[in-house]
């Protein structure tokens, strides 16, 4: 097994057996980026990977990326699971050990462009009166429930469960950085989850209803359809930025931090492996406040 399409098919199987189908959703998209990169280069040849694994191939790859326009965050993620692969490739004995074969390419986070939203919006939206518009109205639930429960990620909202509530502590492992994180149960959560129960799903939310690969599929086109009744919402309200469910995130990453929350506190009710990753989202506040304090 030494081209990368195959190895890197057997790393997604093994990711999708684990139940990790985040994971390996990612890790096939930078396949087919590569697959796409190669066929430019090196039509109808097979991608061998003692050539794919080599400095200049490597650079040429991220210059490709470049030219095709993706953002630097979508770049960044591609040539992070190439190296992925690349390690894994290595134990495995597949390829040979490069030294410095990412060291010239961009492999870090960029600072996210502002896309939180003021208390007052948000209070907004929770008044927002969409009951003719069933699906719009999921959508703000969602958006709500995502702000509720601290930025929860969409993922990790479709898989809880009733087994995740324990008296009056919502407790669940993040799907990214397997944290473990506690979240008091409010009123507010319990008012969407009522409002949405059913006795056909095991789970608290209506994103998803089965398992495996066919509760992933279910999750693709609830989180596909959620996006697009988030963007309609916001361009109700006025909003200058997409409205997505990372905006909840944000969002309350930014008020908690106007609030004097401290950062750590921020970082650890995220589920943030580090504070390095939260300052990536502090960073992008309204500079309206530092502009005051100048004045």
């Amino acid at each position: 097994m030494k081209d990368l399409t195959t190895f890197t098919l057997s790393v997604i199987q093994e990711l999708e057996d684990e139940g990790r189908f985040g994971t390996a959703h990612v890790y096939r998209s930078m396949l087919r980026a590569f697959q796409r990169y190669w066929e430019s280069q090196h039509p109808k040849t097979e991608i061998r990977m003692r050539k794919v694994f080599d400095v200049a191939t490597i650079q040429k790859f991220e210059r490709h990326l470049l030219e095709r326009m993706l953002k630097l965050n979508t770049m960044s993620t591609y040539l992070r699971m190439l190296r992925a692969v690349y390690n894994r490739a290595l134990l495995a004995g597949l390829t040979g050990y490069v030294p410095g074969l990412f060291k010239h390419v961009y492999t870090g986070i960029d600072k996210t462009v502002k896309r939180a939203l003021p208390l007052e919006i948000i209070k907004q939206l929770k008044e927002l009166d969409l009951s003719l518009n069933p699906r719009l109205e999921l959508a703000r639930d969602m958006f709500l429930f995502s702000f509720y429960t601290r930025g929860m990620s969409f993922i990790d909202m479709a898989q809880l469960t009733p087994s995740n509530l324990h008296g009056s502590t919502l407790i669940y492992r993040r799907q990214k950085t397997s944290q473990q994180l506690h979240i008091k149960w409010e009123p507010a959560m319990q008012e969407i989850v009522a409002k949405y129960k059913t006795d056909d799903s095991p789970y608290l939310l209506p994103i998803a209803k089965g398992e495996g690969a066919i509760f992933w599929r279910q999750y693709k086109n609830a989180y596909s359809r959620i996006t697009k009744q988030l963007k309609k919402i916001g361009e109700m309200i006025g909003l200058s930025v997409p409205l997505t469910t990372y905006v909840a995130r944000h969002s309350w990453a930014s008020i908690a931090k106007s609030k004097n929350v401290p950062v750590s506190t921020i970082s650890e009710a995220l589920g943030h492996d580090s504070e390095k990753t939260t300052q990536i989202y502090l960073s992008s506040l309204d500079t309206s406040v530092v502009d005051n304090a100048n004045n």
